[in-house]
């Protein structure tokens, strides 16, 4: 009798020391995520791919607006309450000044600058970024180094990949024989691209009746064949141009999800040229 006491009381004890392990929170706990908010979706794009499942980002200015000309209101700047790590262009600077950040009371918050020069839909200077933005993310979050690195030698080699297969594609139609007015925050995709850029501009406010002019003049001189908007600047502040002198008009983007179904920068590039390219067929 003894014994099945001390059985019964033993399955009990084992029983509830089950529930209690359970209910303890015994089993494997979810990593916590590295929270990142970054300034446009250049860095949020590429945060999202080398960061994998370890990081969760919230991105601040939306990708079909011009940076420059986003006007930040106070449910903007309250995703930085909660991350431990903020990505900003250098350029971006003015937009978040210190006063700014400080407002949002989050003493855990690491800033900082991400000082990449160029286009960064052009591949080579997406590489950079790619690189410098996994630094950042191994120096905030060392023990995930080894994921981290993986993941950007991975998407490394897919950019360079991605650039082979566009630039055949360009170098098929012929592109560098075709001579382009542009937006100036196009240029140096374009370039990459092999297209002979002529002219450049800016935004619509600084396309004063003179300029145009100017540049109708420069067209015709050299014989453009394309002119190229920013989605983000302005999508229509070349059309006239183009009118004018007979030539195609495109708008491509400058920034990951801005256009349907390109969240990533592979599916803007992408997007990008399959435009390029329906545009040089007008020509």
């Amino acid at each position: 009798m003894v014994k099945i006491k001390k059985f019964h009381f033993l399955v009990v004890f084992l029983v509830l020391g089950c529930l209690l392990w359970l209910a303890g929170g015994c089993t494997p706990k979810e990593e916590e995520k590295l929270s990142v908010a970054t300034g446009t979706s250049l860095i949020a794009a590429i945060v999202e791919e080398v960061g994998g499942d370890r990081v969760e980002v919230t991105n601040i200015v939306p990708p079909g607006t011009c940076p420059g000309h986003f006007d930040l209101k106070p449910s903007d700047v309250q995703k930085l309450a909660t991350a431990k790590l903020f990505l900003r262009h250098d350029w971006q600077g003015s937009m978040f000044t210190q006063d700014l950040i400080n407002s949002v009371h989050n003493e855990d918050l690491v800033v900082v600058p991400v000082a990449v020069k160029g286009n960064w839909m052009a591949p080579p200077v997406q590489k950079e970024a790619v690189e410098k933005i996994a630094e950042i993310l191994i120096e905030n979050d060392p023990a995930n180094r080894s994921y981290y690195e993986a993941n950007k030698k991975r998407l490394v080699s897919s950019i360079e990949a991605k650039e082979k297969e566009i630039r055949a594609k360009l170098q098929a139609a012929n592109v560098s024989n075709i001579k382009v007015i542009c937006s100036n925050m196009q240029e140096g995709f374009l370039r990459w691209a092999g297209f002979n850029v002529v002219a450049t501009y800016g935004r619509p406010e600084e396309l004063s009746p003179q300029k145009v002019q100017e540049l109708i003049n420069k067209g015709k001189q050299e014989g453009v064949k394309l002119v190229v908007d920013n989605l983000q600047s302005g999508p229509d502040a070349g059309k006239g141009i183009a009118e004018e002198l007979g030539a195609a008009q495109v708008t491509i983007s400058n920034f990951p999800g801005a256009l349907p179904q390109t969240d990533t920068w592979a599916a803007a590039i992408d997007k990008n040229v399959e435009l390029l390219l329906e545009a040089v067929k007008q020509i």
